[in-house]
Protein backbone atom coordinates (compact mmCIF):
# COMPACT_ATOMS: atom_id res chain seq x y z
CA UNK A 1 0.00 0.00 0.00
CA UNK A 2 1.17 3.73 -0.83
CA UNK A 3 0.80 6.41 0.82
CA UNK A 4 -0.24 9.86 -1.22
CA UNK A 5 0.94 13.02 -0.35
CA UNK A 6 -1.53 16.00 0.03
CA UNK A 7 -0.93 18.69 -2.17
CA UNK A 8 -3.99 20.67 -0.19
CA UNK A 9 -1.29 23.18 0.95
CA UNK A 10 0.77 23.32 -1.68
CA UNK A 11 -1.72 23.91 -4.94
CA UNK A 12 -1.26 27.64 -4.83
CA UNK A 13 -5.06 27.65 -6.96
CA UNK A 14 -6.78 25.49 -3.67
CA UNK A 15 -10.32 27.22 -3.27
CA UNK A 16 -9.99 29.72 -6.18
CA UNK A 17 -12.56 29.25 -8.47
CA UNK A 18 -12.74 29.49 -12.37
CA UNK A 19 -14.89 32.47 -12.03
CA UNK A 20 -13.11 34.23 -9.74
CA UNK A 21 -9.40 33.68 -11.69
CA UNK A 22 -11.53 35.13 -15.16
CA UNK A 23 -12.75 38.05 -13.08
CA UNK A 24 -9.47 39.25 -11.34
CA UNK A 25 -7.66 38.79 -14.67
CA UNK A 26 -10.32 40.62 -16.47
CA UNK A 27 -10.22 43.94 -14.31
CA UNK A 28 -6.53 43.64 -13.63
CA UNK A 29 -5.32 43.35 -17.75
CA UNK A 30 -8.43 43.10 -19.53
CA UNK A 31 -9.83 41.28 -22.50
CA UNK A 32 -7.26 42.78 -25.25
CA UNK A 33 -4.58 41.12 -22.55
CA UNK A 34 -5.91 38.45 -21.86
CA UNK A 35 -7.05 38.14 -26.24
CA UNK A 36 -3.03 38.62 -26.14
CA UNK A 37 -1.86 36.13 -24.23
CA UNK A 38 -4.53 33.17 -24.57
CA UNK A 39 -5.27 32.75 -28.57
CA UNK A 40 -8.90 32.20 -28.35
CA UNK A 41 -11.35 34.05 -29.94
CA UNK A 42 -13.83 34.36 -26.88
CA UNK A 43 -11.15 37.16 -25.62
CA UNK A 44 -10.75 38.97 -29.37
CA UNK A 45 -14.01 39.11 -31.11
CA UNK A 46 -17.10 41.05 -29.10
CA UNK A 47 -15.86 39.44 -25.49
CA UNK A 48 -18.39 39.04 -22.71
CA UNK A 49 -17.58 37.61 -19.28
CA UNK A 50 -20.52 34.85 -19.48
CA UNK A 51 -19.43 33.74 -22.96
CA UNK A 52 -15.15 33.32 -22.03
CA UNK A 53 -16.45 31.75 -18.85
CA UNK A 54 -18.80 29.07 -20.42
CA UNK A 55 -15.66 28.33 -23.38
CA UNK A 56 -13.21 27.80 -20.10
CA UNK A 57 -15.49 25.96 -18.07
CA UNK A 58 -15.92 23.57 -21.55
CA UNK A 59 -12.42 23.78 -22.86
CA UNK A 60 -9.46 22.15 -20.65
CA UNK A 61 -6.70 23.32 -22.79
CA UNK A 62 -7.99 26.99 -22.41
CA UNK A 63 -8.77 27.00 -18.80
CA UNK A 64 -4.90 25.68 -17.90
CA UNK A 65 -3.22 28.25 -19.81
CA UNK A 66 -5.89 30.54 -17.79
CA UNK A 67 -5.24 28.92 -14.65
CA UNK A 68 -1.25 29.11 -15.51
CA UNK A 69 -1.75 33.02 -16.22
CA UNK A 70 -3.40 33.63 -12.88
CA UNK A 71 -0.89 31.74 -10.77
CA UNK A 72 1.80 33.74 -12.81
CA UNK A 73 0.24 37.41 -12.28
CA UNK A 74 -1.18 36.73 -8.56
CA UNK A 75 0.40 34.31 -7.06
CA UNK A 76 3.95 34.31 -8.17
CA UNK A 77 4.62 37.69 -8.40
CA UNK A 78 2.92 38.32 -5.19
CA UNK A 79 5.38 36.05 -3.67
CA UNK A 80 8.34 38.58 -5.67
CA UNK A 81 7.22 41.35 -3.91
CA UNK A 82 6.72 40.06 -0.62
CA UNK A 83 9.32 42.72 1.44
CA UNK A 84 12.09 40.14 3.44
CA UNK A 85 12.57 40.35 6.63
CA UNK A 86 15.73 41.23 6.62
CA UNK A 87 16.12 43.83 4.23
CA UNK A 88 15.48 47.38 5.53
Amino acid sequence: MTKKKSSKGKDPLHGVTLKNMLEDLVEYHGFPYLADKVKIKVFSVNPTFNTSLKFLRKTPWAREKIEKLYTYHFVIRKEKEKPRKNAQ
